[in-house]
């Protein structure tokens, strides 16, 4: 194991540009395919990737909100508070890299904004108080508990088509949530990564300590105590009005109390209304306007990379949909698959196009009905394909850079620094996901 780390290690550290690049470049490679494999022409491809660049903001904002209740949410007292009784048990470096890899998988499978948020956090702290971990192994652990997010509550395909009036439901109805994240067979996955991974990843940790690179404490500035009196003592009106922990507690049960309501008239779980308990339980636990808007700044600088780099992905998703590439590259999957196989090959190919295009709903919107099309032909399970895709979109998300981007902003790690880790995760996940695939598509 130290010797197969060590080489992906330094392939990536010689051969990874960072995030932004990488989208540049995949656009390129978009551009190239579609007028290679589909005979579009440079203008054509440049006009769907003009065209498409802007057509993802509603879920652009979505992301982002997820990211920033997240953030927000994992720095409130109650819960900052309980991540550093758990880091300040940890002694020992592998300890600390299963520590960190398991929360990172319950916060993801809870909500994937909030556990890619916590979990970085949480691998920071463990850098700081234990003295030999190595920081880019700490946060790859973190982030590699994004692999469960589909299977998870905030998976975005699940929750769409278990959604009334989602807009395949003339296709394929709706599929309840019992028939896909809580499904036997993923659950089952869920519990087997989460006994399993942390375990990995601590193999991955260097036995030679010259090869640990360790959080540089030197530059580490005081964070923001959100207990303490970092703020202005109230004195005028307008400051005592900032600082009202009636007015904060009050709005926040008022949020929660819409979400009861919602619930009680039977609204499904989405993502909109996960963004708006989480924004509002977020407030409730500050209390305080004022702290709570510190937070969010902080929150904010996290999501930068998200905001401008989402709409190259989205130009991306235009050139695979214009050109036909992303129908054609479905339906070249589609055209060996069998009913037992077709889950297994939708994991591949939401996988492989994931790379192009991370984005689980906008990729499901053009995938999603070739994939069922077979389904119904072939007589294979809707839930196990659908699934299967949202899988496939998490599994690839390992070495797509594009979520890494917040875990690089809270660590102030380079991508080329943690890639490496994340290359022999997504090996071993696509052990684990491409057999899990296969029963259910069998069973």
């Amino acid at each position: 194991m130290t010797v197969i780390v060590a080489f992906f290690t330094r392939l990536v550290h010689k051969y990874m540009p960072d995030a932004f690049v990488v989208a540049i470049a995949l656009t390129i490679l978009t551009v190239v395919l579609a007028v290679v494999a589909e005979g579009t022409t440079v203008n054509e491809a440049t006009k769907y990737w003009g065209d498409g660049f802007w057509t993802l903001l509603s879920f652009t904002m979505q992301m982002t909100v997820i990211l920033v209740t997240g953030y927000i949410l994992a720095k409130t007292p109650l819960v900052n508070g309980v991540l550093e009784k758990v880091t300040k048990k940890v002694k020992t470096p592998r300890q600390a890299v299963v520590v960190a890899t398991v929360v990172g998988i319950l916060g993801c499978w809870f909500n994937w904004g909030f556990g890619l948020i916590v979990g970085s956090l949480v691998a920071r702290k463990l850098a700081i108080n234990v003295k030999g971990l190595h920081y880019p192994l700490a946060i790859a652990a973190a982030y590699s508990g994004l692999s469960v997010y589909g299977i998870g509550l905030s998976g975005t395909v699940p929750l769409v088509i278990s959604t009334d009036g989602h807009f395949m439901e003339s296709a394929m109805g709706i599929v309840p949530l019992k028939e896909t994240i809580f499904s036997p067979v993923m659950l089952a996955t869920s519990v087997l990564i989460l006994l399993t991974l942390p375990f990995f990843n601590a193999l991955m940790h260097p036995k030679d300590k010259d090869s640990v690179h360790e959080i540089d404490r030197s530059k580490i500035s005081e964070e923001v105590d959100y207990k303490a009196s970092d703020f202005q003592a109230p004195v005028t009106f307008s400051q005592k009005m900032n600082n009202s922990k009636v007015l904060g507690v009050s709005i926040g049960l008022l949020g929660l109390y819409y979400i009861y309501i919602y619930i009680a008239d039977g609204g499904a779980l989405n993502l909109n209304i996960l963004n708006f308990g989480f924004l509002f339980l977020g407030i409730i636990l500050f209390a305080s306007p004022a702290k709570f808007l510190q937070a969010l700044n902080d929150a904010v600088k996290t999501v930068a990379g998200v905001i401008i780099q989402y709409p190259f992905y989205a130009g991306i998703m235009g050139i695979l949909v214009g050109s036909g590439l992303m129908v054609s590259f479905s339906n070249f999957f589609t055209g060996f698959a069998t009913a037992e196989t077709l889950p297994f090959w939708s994991f591949v190919s939401g996988g492989i196009i994931n790379v192009l295009a991370p984005s689980g709903g906008g990729q499901w919107a053009v995938q999603g009905p070739v994939m069922i099309e077979a389904a119904r032909e072939l007589g294979a399970s809707y839930a196990a394909t659908a699934t299967a895709v949202q899988i496939g979109d998490q599994w690839t998300n390992m070495v797509q850079p594009f979520w890494l981007l917040p875990a690089l902003a809270i660590s102030g790690l380079k991508l080329k620094e943690i890639m490496g880790y994340l290359v022999l995760v997504l090996v071993y996940l696509g052990v684990i996901f491409g057999g899990a695939v296969l029963i259910w598509g069998g069973a």
